[in-house]
């Protein structure tokens, strides 16, 4: 009797495994789960239909991927996000700084970085050259159109910490109320006209009431607590075009992905299977 139970048992854990896993659509013969639609539903709070559509989109473009033969090495990521601070006027090591702030799991934004460097190398192999490249005047028009994003605080109100002693810098940094003696506390106003691009995007991508990334200057290390921000003003164009440019050229390459693999949609196999 037990042994029936246990059969029972299992023979219904098999089943539902089965049907969770089975087969609900194939593109081009590869396969779609029943588990992939529904923990992209879960993941990106999104219907089942979305979610199809997402995962078809998905499979049709990691098929053309690995048809041309496209990869993204370590290298590949590397030099992409060197650009990529470059062009928001930092260097390497603050921007990765900068960004782990808002990335907890560094690997996250990696993922996203070599996901960019697939797509750029697919835009060069398909497009060959016939995407239009940002002119000033593009850039200029995105600007106006866009000056919102490229808009920043006035004036920062911020207290400065500096210390030689990084280690003692880094322990006040995670508990404030527990001031080394080698740390220097400062209260001081930056004015947004007066600093360099790197400082400035540094300053506007903290939030309030919390530490800017440790840096050095004046053979010190240095980290800022941002108390508060006053006013609006806009960047000036010349120090956020390098931004610009990319974030125009990314758009052209999303929309000219979108319409190829709208006609890649067209004449795949696709099959619906439950």
């Amino acid at each position: 009797m037990y042994k029936f139970f246990l059969s029972l048992i299992m023979g219904s854990s098999l089943a539902y495994a089965s049907m969770i896993n089975g087969i609900a659509i194939t593109v081009n013969d590869d396969p779609i789960t029943i588990y992939d639609i529904d923990k992209t539903m879960s993941v990106n709070k999104i219907t089942k239909n979305e979610a199809v559509s997402y995962l078809i989109d998905r499979t049709l473009y990691d098929q053309v991927i690995a048809e041309n033969n496209i990869t993204a090495d370590i290298f590949d990521i590397n030099e992409y996000i060197e650009k990529l601070a470059a062009s928001n006027g930092m260097d390497i090591y603050t921007f990765k700084s900068v960004v782990k702030q808002k990335y907890p799991d560094y690997s996250i934004f990696e993922n996203e970085a070599k996901e960019a460097v697939l797509r750029q190398k697919l835009i060069q192999k398909l497009v060959k050259g016939q995407l239009a490249i940002a002119t000033e005047e593009d850039m200029q028009l995105y600007y106006e159109k866009n000056i919102n994003s490229f808009s920043t605080a006035k004036s920062y109100e911020v207290v400065q910490y500096t210390s030689k002693n990084k280690a003692a810098l880094m322990q006040t940094v995670k508990n404030p109320l527990s001031i080394s003696s080698e740390v220097q506390r400062t209260p001081i106003t930056l004015e947004t006209k007066n600093l360099q691009a790197q400082m400035q995007y540094l300053l506007n991508e903290t939030k309030i009431n919390t530490f800017t990334p440790i840096f050095t200057a004046n053979k010190q290390f240095i980290t800022l607590f941002i108390k508060g921000k006053n006013g609006l003003t806009a960047l000036p164009f010349e120090s956020v075009k390098g931004k610009i440019f990319n974030d125009i050229m990314m758009e052209r390459e999303k929309k000219y992905l979108k319409e190829y693999f709208e006609k890649q949609k067209l004449t795949a196999d696709i099959k619906i299977v439950r």
